[in-house]
């Protein structure tokens, strides 16, 4: 009888967890999406009945399905901006950010470029259009094709912001829908440049080390990321309504864990924790 009632127990603990299961939606960021993806796979597998959807698009994209109601989370390569910020208090809404990790961002080159490091100044230069060839900046004379995120990027907003000093990107630049496209197209052309996540750095493509102040360059990584020596780094962002709190709380909890900052790791991230 007691094996019976122990069985019987077991059943009903799973039926139940499998009711209260964590539903969520998560949206936004392509920069975070790696990074969500893998901590909503390893989330899963430890939590029965759990069901994570992530979808990337970009920080815009996802601010505005939180905005519109549509997803649970708002994953962010950026801040929320005053405008969105409206949106939500027009609406009755009020919201709640954490950072969940954060990033060194990287400009890349094709593999087969001689350049190896480059100013901000230079930066500016060749995403506002100034700087056109690639023997301006010490390279061989050869185009340079620039890639960039879209407008609905974090990415791209942080970009702007932070390296071109709020300059407009040059009209020759081309916008790709995500960031794997970005590293597709640089590593398939020699004359390319772009900028990524640290998670997306890959064999195929060059890490460029940067310069501030035109004297000291370092170099995109992990260690330098953690110590500040790196000039371009930045949180990544969770953003979700105040009444969702209770619902988004186990996944926040986990990624926030121990156990979930050594994935931000593995993904390629930097631990906050």
């Amino acid at each position: 009888m007691k094996k019976l009632t122990l069985v019987m127990t077991i059943i009903i603990g799973m039926a139940f967890t499998m009711q209260n299961g964590v539903s969520l939606k998560i949206k936004g960021s392509d920069t975070v999406l790696p990074l969500s993806q893998k901590e909503a796979e390893v989330f899963m597998k430890k939590n029965a009945g759990s069901n994570l959807s992530v979808i990337g698009g970009g920080s815009g994209v996802g601010f505005a399905a939180l905005i519109e109601g549509t997803t649970d989370i708002a994953m962010a390569s950026r801040p929320i901006k005053f405008s969105e910020k409206q949106k939500l208090t027009d609406a009755g809404k009020s919201y709640k950010e954490v950072v969940i990790a954060d990033d060194a961002l990287t400009v890349v080159v094709n593999k087969q470029n001689n350049v190896s490091q480059l100013t901000f100044t230079q930066l500016e230069g060749i995403f506002t259009g100034k700087i056109t060839n690639w023997k301006e900046v010490g390279g061989e004379d050869l185009k340079i094709i620039v890639y960039s995120r879209e407008s609905s990027s974090g990415t791209y907003e942080f970009f702007k912001e932070h390296v071109l000093k709020n300059k407009n990107y040059a009209a020759t630049v081309l916008n790709m829908p995500a960031t794997g496209a970005i590293v597709q197209s640089v590593s398939q052309t020699k004359g390319a440049i772009g900028y990524i996540g640290l998670a997306y750095l890959e064999n195929n493509v060059k890490g460029l080390k940067v310069s501030k102040d035109g004297k000291t360059y370092v170099e995109p990584s992990m260690e330098t990321a953690k110590n500040k020596t790196y000039p371009i780094t930045r949180h990544l962002y969770y953003y979700y309504l105040s009444p969702s709190e209770k619902k988004v709380k186990p996944v926040l909890d986990f990624i926030l864990s121990a156990e979930g900052q050594k994935i931000v790791e593995q993904v390629g991230y930097i631990p906050i924790k």
